[in-house]
């Protein structure tokens, strides 16, 4: 289900054509219709079917789906003494969380609002049975950096001078392919990363490797270095230093080590087969 949620924020975002990457960025009427893309893509997932008069038929149950990104469910009267799918997630922290519970009178406010809508009381919310709470999902790299790390990467008007800066800038961080698509913002975004003058061949000098997660090799060299490692679909950005022999990791027939502060880069990163 993670997936389901990273993939929900992107679809809103939409960050290849708008360069977008966090919540506060998108209009009022996208922040609402999040719940409803969760909702559908849950069901696509899962494979759940509807129901007969809430969303989902689980079970043999009725089951309501609901989202909220703090936590404040808004439970219409339909929902009442039924079962309420309850989901959250919070993009900055990389984490999702599903629950489960019944909305009975005695866990849900007795004040309504305009549209008849109420919410889960502290008896209500204490009483949710969490199938997964605060799990991982894939990170945000933008979000993990500092404000001005994003302004300098956003700043070249060139998409290749945006990948470039997003991998000297994220390093030891699994970066996605979306949001190499939200820097670049360009159709061939993934040619941005590659050799023969992208990112891999432009950071070589200053001691920088690019290991991707979609080759074995590129994974395992990223685990003997000590760095993060690199999902199918993801990029992790290492500068490295050549190394004596039987330490780090060794790379095209020479043995490397990741740098450290203050080290000078005097060699270039090798060559990483896939």
């Amino acid at each position: 289900m993670a997936r389901v949620f990273r993939q929900t924020f992107d679809q809103l975002y939409d960050g290849q054509h708008t360069g977008r990457y966090r919540l506060d960025q998108l209009f009022k009427t996208e922040k609402t219709h999040f719940g409803t893309l969760i909702e559908i893509n849950l069901q696509r997932e899962l494979s759940f079917a509807d129901g007969e008069t809430l969303d989902f038929s689980i079970a043999g149950c009725e089951v309501d789906c609901k989202y909220s990104h703090t936590g404040q469910w808004m439970l219409p009267i339909e929902s009442f003494d039924q079962l309420v799918l309850a989901t959250q997630a919070n993009d900055a922290s990389a984490t999702w969380s599903v629950g489960i519970v019944r909305v009975t009178e005695e866990n849900r406010r007795t004040s309504e609002n305009r549209d008849r809508k109420t919410g889960l009381n502290k008896d209500g919310r204490s009483r949710i049975r969490w199938l997964f709470k605060d799990a991982p999902m894939q990170p945000n790299a933008l979000l993990q950096l500092p404000p001005e790390d994003v302004d300098a990467i956003m700043a070249s008007a060139s998409g290749q001078a945006r990948v470039n800066e997003l991998l000297r800038r994220a390093q030891n961080r699994r970066i996605s392919r979306t949001i190499v698509a939200t820097v670049a913002q360009q159709d061939d975004y993934m040619k941005r990363i590659r050799e023969n003058g992208g990112a891999r061949s432009a950071l070589r000098p200053e001691g920088i490797l690019v290991l991707g997660g979609d080759y074995i090799n590129q994974r395992e060299i990223a685990i003997k270095l000590g760095t993060e490692v690199p999902e199918p679909g993801e990029f992790v950005s290492v500068r490295v230093v050549p190394s004596v022999p039987g330490t780090g990791v060794e790379i095209s027939g020479g043995w490397w080590a990741i740098a450290k502060p203050g080290d000078v880069i005097s060699t270039a990163a090798p060559i990483v087969p896939r």
